[in-house]
């Protein structure tokens, strides 16, 4: 399977608490959440459920699994329309946790990844199929991108600066080029890039 990583992010990087609460994520007194809600349009909104759909499993970090799990995991269609896809794809495929803290996953058709994550993760990804997906995980994305196990990374850019808040790119980390693959741009100005990586940057030299 191609593991690939799905990310909403504003303009100045912050991934945190991008969700319809804005008290989703109050780590270290972070007090703007919710700043994706409604900000893409209809074709968004049909790119993010055609994603889904086409999932073969997920990948989370620990706390977007139990984020995923207390909403996803317990609403009904009825709960969310227009986002059925959605709620059928996580409740119908498999799901992969990678925490050393979790024990008792409760969502139906979790497991538990511990010991070497690397070699599970290359594990699954030398399985049949189409895509292993990761959504949010922010600290897990940084994690698959320093050991170089991601094999596409797609953003979706609200176009808003929050100012405070957990980034998806750590100040000092691993640098890393990129080809961009697809890239669109919805009327509310959420744009969407795809990125393949590409080995690391080439830099001027004096």
């Amino acid at each position: 399977m191609k593991l690939t990583t799905i990310t909403q992010i504003t303009l100045d990087g912050v991934t945190q608490g991008n969700g319809g609460a804005s008290d989703e994520d109050r780590r270290n007194g972070f007090e703007r959440g919710g700043w994706a809600r409604g900000k893409g349009d209809a074709e968004t909104v049909a790119f993010i459920n055609r994603t889904y759909e086409r999932a073969d499993a997920f990948l989370f970090g620990r706390r977007t699994y139990e984020l995923f799990a207390g909403s996803w995991g317990t609403m009904t269609a009825q709960d969310i329309p227009g986002w059925e896809p959605v709620l059928r794809a996580l409740n119908a495929r498999p799901k992969y946790v990678a925490s050393t803290t979790l024990t008792e996953p409760a969502w139906s058709g979790t497991t538990l990844l511990s010991g070497d994550l690397a070699n599970a993760i290359a594990d699954l990804k030398a399985k049949p199929g189409g895509e292993l997906q990761v959504h949010g995980s922010g600290t897990l994305i940084r994690w698959l991108l320093e050991h170089e196990l991601v094999d596409e990374l797609t953003l979706i850019v609200i176009p808003v600066i929050v100012g405070q808040g957990a980034r998806l790119f750590p100040e000092n980390g691993p640098d890393l080029a990129l080809d961009l693959t697809e890239s669109r741009t919805d009327s509310k100005g959420v744009t969407i890039q795809v990125y393949r990586p590409a080995g690391r940057p080439r830099y001027a030299t004096a």
